[in-house]
C-alpha cells in the first residue's frame, strides 16, 4: 500500500519552496519507511531548487541529509527494525553489479547511482528527497546512526559529514599531519572537527577572522584570514593536505604554493566558474590536485561510528518548515552557523 505523505516542495526553478503532498512506494521486500525528524539543509538543494547546475526535475522534494527512525520494513529486511535510528545520504540505488559497486563506492556507479531527489530511478519513477514526513528507501542504502549522536546533529553527517571525512581518510590524515580547511561554513567546520579527531595539527583558513573564536573552539590550532596576502608568504610550504570546501573561483596557485613537497589540495566544494592553475604549482613539488565526491554507504557508517566515537555531530540551528525559503537566503549569504535542519514534524500539506 502507498504511503501519503506531507512535504516541502519547489513547484518550479526559482519558485519558494511550499508545502504540498507526495506519495511514496509501495514498500518492497527489501525496502524500509522511516519517519523523518531532521532533514539538513545543504547548498547544492538550493543549487538544485534555482536550477544553477541545470538538468532540475519538477517539482522537486529536496533533502539528502535524513534522519529519522524506522516505521516498517519490508519482508525481506533483517539488517533494521521498527524504532532503530538510521539516515540517509546522497543516493538511493545503484545497479550494484559494476566493479564500483562491489567495491563499496556506489558513488560511481557505472549505471549511475539514483540521487536521493531530483532523479529518476531504476523503475522510471522520480525521487524525492527528505523535506517530507516519510521516505522510502532500499535497506541497502540506509545507514544505522549510532546512540550518543542526537539525530538533529547527525543529519548533516550524511552529506557534509562524509563529504569531508572521505577525503581526509584518503589522503592519510593523521597525527603529524598538518591539515589546512579553506572555508569554515557547513562542511567546512565538520572538516576541523573531524580532521582534529584523527589527530591531525588543523588550520582553517577563511576570507575574514569573523569566525575564528568558533574555529577554535572546534578543533583548529590556527586561523587565517585569506584576504591578508601575507597569509599565503607566512604559510608557504606548510601543509601536507588542504581540503577546500568552498564553492568558489580561487587562485588555485596560491593554495598550492601553501603544500610541503608531495601534498595534495583536494576539492569538494563545486564552483560555478572552472578553476585554473599553472602546471609548475603542481610539478616543482610533487604536488597533487584532486577532488572527492561523498562517499560509499560503507564509508559513510565507517563515518556515524566514528563520529559517535569522538562526539562529533553538526552545529545546527534548527527551523520550521515555514521558515526555509528563509533559511535559503541566509544559506546564500553565509548566515548560518553551521547548518540549518528542518523539524520534519512541523511539515504539513
Amino acid at each position: 500500500m502507498t504511503t501519503t505523505t506531507p512535504a516541502i516542495a519547489a513547484p518550479a526553478a526559482g519558485q519558494p519552496l511550499a508545502p504540498t503532498t507526495i506519495v511514496r512506494r509501495d514498500l518492497r521486500p527489501d525496502d524500509v519507511l522511516i519517519d523523518v525528524a531532521f532533514a539538513g539543509i545543504c547548498h547544492s538543494d538550493i543549487h538544485q531548487v534555482r536550477e544553477e547546475w541545470g538538468g532540475s526535475i519538477f517539482p522537486m522534494v529536496p533533502g539528502h541529509e535524513i534522519a529519522g527512525v524506522v516505521a516498517a520494513v519490508g519482508a525481506n529486511v533483517t539488517k533494521y527494525q521498527v524504532g532503530e535510528r538510521v539516515g540517509v545520504g546522497c543516493m538511493v540505488d545503484s545497479c550494484g553489479e559494476c566493479e564500483y559497486c562491489v567495491a563499496g563506492t556506489e558513488q560511481f556507479c557505472v549505471k549511475g547511482n539514483v540521487p536521493t531527489y531530483n532523479g529518476v530511478g531504476f523503475d522510471g519513477e522520480n525521487t524525492y528527497g527528505g523535506y517530507s514526513r516519510q521516505v522510502v528507501v532500499k535497506d541497502a542504502f540506509v545507514c544505522r546512526i549510532p546512540e550518543g549522536i542526537a539525530l538533529d546533529v547527525a543529519a548533516p553527517l550524511l552529506c557534509a559529514g562524509i563529504t569531508t571525512y572521505s577525503p581526509l581518510r584518503q589522503w592519510g590524515v593523521g597525527p603529524g599531519k598538518k591539515v589546512a580547511i579553506v572555508g569554515f561554513g557547513g562542511l567546512g567546520h565538520l572538516a576541523v572537527k573531524l580532521a582534529a579527531a584523527m589527530g591531525a595539527e588543523v588550520t582553517v583558513l577563511s576570507q575574514s577572522l569573523k569566525k575564528q573564536e568558533d574555529g577554535l573552539k572546534l578543533g583548529a590550532k590556527d586561523y587565517y584570514a585569506t584576504s591578508d596576502e601575507a597569509t599565503f608568504d607566512t604559510l608557504r610550504g606548510r601543509f601536507d593536505v588542504i581540503l577546500n570546501t568552498v564553492s568558489a573561483k580561487l587562485p588555485v596557485d596560491l593554495y598550492l604554493g601553501l603544500l610541503r613537497v608531495g601534498g595534495a589540495m583536494v576539492n569538494v566544494g563545486a564552483p560555478g566558474e572552472p578553476l585554473s592553475y599553472n602546471a609548475f604549482s603542481l610539478l616543482g613539488g610533487n604536488k597533487t590536485l584532486a577532488g572527492s565526491m561523498i562517499g560509499g554507504i560503507a564509508e559513510t557508517q565507517e563515518m556515524l561510528e566514528f563520529c559517535a566515537e569522538h562526539g562529533i555531530g553538526a552545529e545546527v540551528e534548527t527551523i520550521s518548515a515555514d521558515q526555509v525559503n528563509e533559511a535559503y537566503e541566509r544559506v546564500a549569504t553565509s548566515d548560518v552557523r553551521y547548518r540549518f535542519v528542518i523539524d520534519a514534524s512541523t511539515i504539513t500539506a
